[in-house]
């Protein structure tokens, strides 16, 4: 079975030029260790059986499903540090925004407005806004007057931008490349308030795979973190370097679920 790889969690198509180069320079590395790797990442299939696939060498997840729908199917290689605001290293948090002129002054000014998620298995989009409303809900199960699936975080931000909704969880590093690749969107917005921090989105192996694979992919990260002549690409992708949690690191995102649940909100409504 060949292996194959994708890198679709900020993978936009203004930098899949950095995106395709960064995953040369894994390549690369992993011939010299002479463990095979496609030459191309994988774009188009759907991204859950990317993830749960028997020869998965390399993948970007989020860290939900990998606590929840993934746990005992993955491995974890590492867990990227990127250079954006609201990261702290191996960290990061959402971005809740509203219209720039929006007259909220707090999240609980939003009770009943429209709220918009990428997807209801995200950390960023779903469960970090989840721990922040739930001790507002105060009991009641229902919060918002609605909550929208839009598929991606790009498309909350449009929504919102566009009226379509009042709010959004945008994680921190989706919402710097927004500001940076799309700003007549995201000056549209304003950021009312951050969430909790959890572990950035982590890489993933599947558990198939052997030591001396893992070993191999986690060393090219490292060389890859400490190379100056990809300066240019690592910068793009805002990539400042890999670190090695563990699994139980992750726990925290249940930790959020667990409390929403404890409130009385144990769903984003």
């Amino acid at each position: 079975m060949n292996p194959i790889a994708a890198l679709p969690m900020y993978d936009f198509p203004e930098l899949r030029e950095a995106t395709d180069a960064f995953w040369a320079a894994i390549v690369a590395r992993l011939d010299q260790a002479g463990i095979p790797a496609p030459t191309a990442l994988l774009r188009g299939p759907a991204i859950d059986d990317v993830w749960a696939h028997p020869a998965l060498l390399l993948a970007q997840t989020c860290g939900y499903p990998l606590v929840t729908t993934l746990k005992g199917r993955v491995c974890l290689v590492a867990t990227p540090c990127y250079s954006a605001p609201g990261c702290e290293g191996a960290f990061y948090r959402s971005a809740i925004v509203v219209r720039a002129d929006d007259p909220a002054a707090n999240l609980a000014a939003l009770r009943g407005r429209r709220c918009a998620v990428n997807e209801a298995g995200s950390n960023s989009g779903m469960n970090l806004l989840r721990a922040v409303i739930a001790p507002l809900a105060a009991g009641a199960t229902r919060f918002f007057g609605s909550v929208t699936l839009t598929g991606a975080h790009a498309a909350s931000i449009r929504a919102v931008a566009g009226g379509q909704a009042d709010v959004a969880a945008i994680d921190c590093v989706t919402w710097a490349h927004m500001q940076h690749l799309r700003p007549a969107e995201t000056r549209r917005l304003r950021v009312l308030e951050w969430t909790a921090a959890t572990p950035c989105l982590p890489l993933i192996t599947s558990m198939r795979t052997d030591q001396a694979t893992l070993h191999a992919l986690r060393q090219a990260l490292a060389d890859i973190a400490a190379d100056p002549e990809l300066t240019a690409v690592k910068a793009a992708l805002r990539l400042a370097g890999f670190a090695l949690l563990t699994r139980g690191d992750y726990d925290a995102i249940l930790a959020l679920e667990r409390q929403a649940q404890q409130a009385g909100y144990p769903a984003l409504r």
